[in-house]
């Protein structure tokens, strides 16, 4: 039977991570308080900043940064913010053009 926790995230009851994500008072908290599902969440919004931001995990101010953003995705007031400016490929922005998509045809 998996390890249930009242996921901060989700605000449901959930099987928990295995262990602890990383080391540290962040990461305990994570193991006893955020699911399973919602650190997958996590992962993939992680990717989302990391390309939107063009960070680089080799940088210790990137790195610090995205911890900040971890925190905030879980615990923070407004727990599903997405980057300033970011719209999903194929949407349209201001103008109507589209982000990522084909070059519209004249």
């Amino acid at each position: 039977m998996p390890r249930l926790v009242e996921c901060n995230k989700l605000k449901r009851l959930l099987p928990g991570l295995d262990a602890p994500p990383f080391p540290g008072e962040l990461g305990e908290r994570i193991f006893n308080e955020i699911s399973a599902q919602a650190y997958g969440m996590w992962q993939e919004y992680s990717t989302l900043i990391i390309n939107h931001n063009g960070l680089s995990l080799g940088n210790p101010h990137h790195r610090d940064f995205l911890m900040d953003q971890m925190e905030q995705f879980f615990f923070g007031e407004d727990q599903d913010p997405l980057p300033q400016d970011w719209t999903p490929m194929g949407q349209p922005t201001k103008g109507g053009a589209t982000k990522g998509g084909a070059a519209p045809r004249k």
